[in-house]
């Protein structure tokens, strides 16, 4: 693509088709490093496609936006928010001059001439724009973003529970600052758990998008190689899993669970029960104490409790490694609805898991959550006072800038692979730091030995 470098442009230009998701991040190339601020292109935004001989372009994680900018303005103009600020003007005589403001810094981030083609603003996380297109130092058009009334879409990645259920809430948050009338796209098991509690909002698949109707589009996601903050203001890994979500889409990122209504509520035990959640997506998540889950099942039992296991496998891992549901435990695995995992958690005492999804889903439920995780620092994930993370061990790598996570790899260890200490960080939490984390669960004692009065 031909690109024009204008006033304040400087470094190379940021493919924009590089965009990183959390459930897809490593399926695409990292974001292109590079300083410039916005990029230019002399061709009409509509002609601007790979020819039969140019290499096929990187898979987007989410749809594409529309190929022509959805607003309509005097002399042709177009111009949207759907991959950061896009304005296209018509070729013509008279050179047109294009300028980009941030109205809430009140930086002109980029300014250029030409006789026509589009401007991309590098930055595709919200910034509230401002446009601006002269000829002949006349003004044109001005157009102040505003959602208040308008078609927006919010993007969240399908494949994966925990991301999206702690990133939904900030999309709500946007709606409520702007007045919009709010898309939301996400898997559909999702969209089963949340559209009866936001019947304000039009929950869409990746299938149902029309990229055409919007506004403003954003994707959020965890951009590990955005090293030039294209897609996000600030890197996940200082602010939190959920709360980047809140720095992409410029609204509070103090975390807030999502509300979820289901058909069947009704407690499906009648006895006293806890449950837990013993897989996830790779080893290092894992609660790696070889005797941890085997004493903490029997000292729940001992306390009157029913242990049900609620992952979606029984088993799971790689090669020769495999783990399997703990002894005492009983089997509530399967391919079961998101709501029938909800309706179990909802009813019990509390929850004990790692950092997985089924963990935000407990959050999401309202009960107390032990989440076991050396792997992510506390900051990582939600606020529980029953966060446990051994500080003797490594810990946190997955917020360590320094390392890239490789989902990959079911064995990923980036500081001792190989070694003795490999997985130290949930090896050295004790089944006794757990269980004395558990005993300091409100009402704990007294719930454990009583007969179910509900």
């Amino acid at each position: 693509m031909n690109i024009a470098m204008g006033q304040g442009a400087f470094g190379a230009p940021v493919d924009v088709q590089k965009c990183l998701s959390s459930s897809q991040v490593d399926d695409n190339p990292a974001a292109q490093s590079g300083s410039q601020l916005q990029e230019a292109s002399s061709a009409p935004q509509q002609a601007v496609a790979a020819s039969a001989g140019d290499a096929a372009p990187p898979k987007r994680a989410y749809p594409a936006p529309s190929p022509v900018a959805t607003q309509t303005g005097p002399a042709g103009i177009r111009f949207d928010f759907n991959d950061g600020a896009r304005v296209v003007c018509p070729v013509s005589e008279l050179p047109w001059k294009v300028r980009l403001r941030d109205l809430d810094t009140g930086n002109i981030l980029f300014e250029t001439e030409f006789q026509g083609g589009h401007v991309n603003s590098m930055k595709r996380f919200y910034v509230r724009f401002c446009v601006e297109v002269y000829q002949k130092d006349e003004l044109v058009l001005r157009h102040e973003y505003s959602a208040k009334d308008r078609e927006i879409l919010i993007q969240l990645p399908v494949g994966t529970l925990g991301d999206p259920m702690g990133w939904f809430p900030y999309a709500v948050k946007f709606k409520e600052k702007h007045g919009c009338r709010l898309s939301c796209l996400m898997g559909a098991p999702l969209i089963e758990l949340f559209r009866d509690a936001y019947p304000d909002i039009e929950f869409v698949t990746q299938e149902e998008v029309k990229p055409e109707r919007y506004y403003a589009t954003y994707s959020v996601g965890l951009f590990f190689d955005d090293k030039d903050f294209v897609f996000q203001p600030t890197d996940f890994r200082h602010v939190g899993l959920h709360r980047t979500a809140g720095y992409i889409l410029g609204v509070d990122p103090t975390e807030q669970a999502p509300k979820i209504v289901i058909e069947n509520d009704k407690r499906p035990i009648a006895e006293p029960y806890v449950c837990i959640a013993v897989q996830s997506t790779t080893q290092s998540k894992y609660w790696n104490n070889p005797t941890g889950w085997r004493d903490v099942i029997k000292f729940l039992k001992d306390a009157g409790y029913r242990v049900i296991c609620i992952d979606q496998k029984p088993t799971h891992g790689t090669g020769l490694i495999w783990n399997h549901i703990p002894n005492g435990a009983e089997d509530e695995t399967g391919e079961l609805p998101l709501a029938e995992r909800f309706r179990y958690l909802k009813h019990a005492d509390f929850f004990v898991g790692l950092s997985s999804g089924l963990s935000w889903l407990a959050w999401a439920a309202g009960i107390p959550v032990v989440m076991i995780s050396g792997l992510t620092h506390p900051t990582n994930e939600f606020d529980t006072s029953y966060r446990i993370i051994n500080y003797h061990a490594c810990n946190s790598c997955w917020n360590d800038p320094r390392v890239r996570f490789d989902h990959k790899d079911f064995l990923w260890c980036p500081r001792h692979a190989g070694t003795p200490r490999q997985f130290e960080c949930t090896r050295l939490i004790t089944s006794d730091q757990v269980i004395q984390t558990i005993q300091k669960i409100p009402g704990f004692r007294l719930q454990g030995h009583m007969q179910a009065t509900r």
